[in-house]
């Protein structure tokens, strides 16, 4: 492929989407720029202030956990008080705690600051996503969210980069930094960001229609929806299980921490490097088929490091489940847009951000159980077989609820009816008319 025909596919893969998303992709990416917090969360508990590994592993745990019940608090936020005012507010509340790591240092007011974090960094998740769906034409949301994932990834590239070369200022200046950029992050959406909560449908009479609640509990009796969440979670757990089990697995076998810093690095550079290139030749291909390869790529990625022996094979492995990475999550968060209805987006969202959650307070744990147990290679045979579990999933039960056109109940999507008309969801909800305001749009965060 010629210099002149990559240029032309990333213009192609970067042209046509609204204003709006720009800006919200740009608050993603001077978020994710000063997200110096967790990176480097661990490094300030044990070498600043002397806790344990230990401690310090069950503060990062309480992180996941606050997202479990962050992510279903800002989906209602989202659907009942609008997009708009939960990104803010929960990026404000992000910032805050931020603020107070960088002064706090009894043990467990940081636990307590770190949970409530990890509730607003979830909670933020779901409005960005069902504003991206609000915004954005259908045919156009995968390549929107992949574009907006790149983002995320760009910027956690420059801030490890960046927060690595600027640690001798000290840890709590690293934290200052991290809520001065969530506060700024907040400025662009308050200042540049239209509300896109849809408006009410009118009937023929024009009266506005009283669309059904939609409660957490209505989401998962919706069962398209319901199994697709269940097969994220399966590979979110696989997905989860390298952060821990590679840098022990590469232990046992005697290579150095700077090695696994090596082989790490390869997901970040892969994403940034090559993530508009997988959007070009993943787009208009059928989703079911696009998670059920990435569900198989990741079996075979995690599965083949338990027979790699060397820094480079380890990496060969990464970059194998990276590129699942790279299919799988723009391609969950479009298909978790095509089932929910436009007027309870945040709540669907919201469900499944907690697939994610809980993986990240699950597989951390659990991967650490299985080494230190039955041993490595157990655990990526493990992973292989969720992994695959989850590719067969997706092909024998969604191929219907996500084939291009319909839902479940076999109806028009506004893929093809428009924006002009209410649909039918597997959920059974009327959706609303929603008008796209071609100056305005939105991205959505990815995991």
């Amino acid at each position: 492929m010629s210099i002149d025909s990559l240029r032309r596919s990333a213009r192609t893969t970067v042209s046509g989407l609204p204003q709006g998303f720009w800006w919200l992709w740009l608050s993603t990416l001077v978020n994710r720029t000063g997200a110096f917090v967790l990176t480097f969360l661990s490094l300030y508990l044990t070498v600043e202030l002397g806790h344990s590994a230990w401690f310090a592993g069950l503060v990062v745990a309480l992180h996941g956990l606050g997202g479990v019940a962050g992510s279903p608090l800002g989906g209602a936020l989202t659907d009942r008080w609008g997009r708009r005012p939960t990104m803010v507010t929960m990026h404000l509340a992000a910032a805050a705690c931020a603020a107070a790591l960088a002064v706090v240092t009894n043990a467990w007011a940081i636990a307590a600051v770190v949970l409530l974090m990890g509730v607003a960094m979830q909670a933020v998740r779901p409005p960005i996503n069902a504003t991206i769906a609000d915004m954005v034409p259908a045919h156009d949301v995968r390549r929107a969210y992949s574009l907006n994932y790149w983002a995320l990834n760009l910027g956690f590239a420059i801030a490890s980069i960046a927060g690595g070369a600027a640690a001798f200022l000290g840890y709590r200046t690293l934290f200052v930094v991290d809520a001065v950029a969530t506060v700024l992050c907040a400025v662009i959406v308050f200042l540049r960001l239209p509300e896109t909560r849809p408006e009410a449908r009118l009937d023929h009479q024009g009266e506005p229609v009283v669309e059904a609640k939609v409660s957490m509990l209505t989401v998962l009796r919706d069962a398209p929806f319901r199994t697709l969440v269940l097969l994220n979670l399966f590979v979110c757990l696989v997905f989860t299980a390298p952060w821990i089990g590679l840098p022990l697995t590469m232990a046992g076998q005697g290579l150095s921490p700077s090695s696994y810093g090596f082989v790490i690095a390869v997901n970040g550079i892969v994403i940034v490097g090559f993530q508009l290139l997988v959007n070009k030749l993943t787009d208009k291909r059928s989703p079911v088929l696009l998670l059920s390869l990435s569900s198989l790529l990741f079996a075979v990625g995690t599965g083949a490091t338990a027979l790699a022996g060397s820094s480079v094979a380890f990496a060969a492995t990464v970059v194998v489940w990276t590129v699942g990475e790279m299919i799988h999550v723009p391609t969950n968060a479009a298909a978790t847009a095509r089932l929910a209805p436009e007027h309870a987006r945040g709540r669907y969202q919201g469900v499944m951000g907690m697939s994610w959650a809980v993986a990240g307070f699950v597989a951390p744990i659990g991967a650490g159980l299985i080494v230190d147990g039955p041993g490595p290679d157990v655990l990526w045979a493990v992973t292989a077989a969720i992994g695959v579990l989850a590719a067969v999933g997706y092909y024998t039960r969604l191929r219907k609820a996500l084939a291009e056109g319909t839902t479940e109940a076999g109806v028009e999507t506004k893929a093809e009816a428009g924006f002009e008309g209410a649909t039918e969801t597997a959920a059974g909800a009327p959706a609303p008319v929603v008008a796209k305001a071609e100056g305005s749009g939105s991205s959505a965060v990815g995991a």
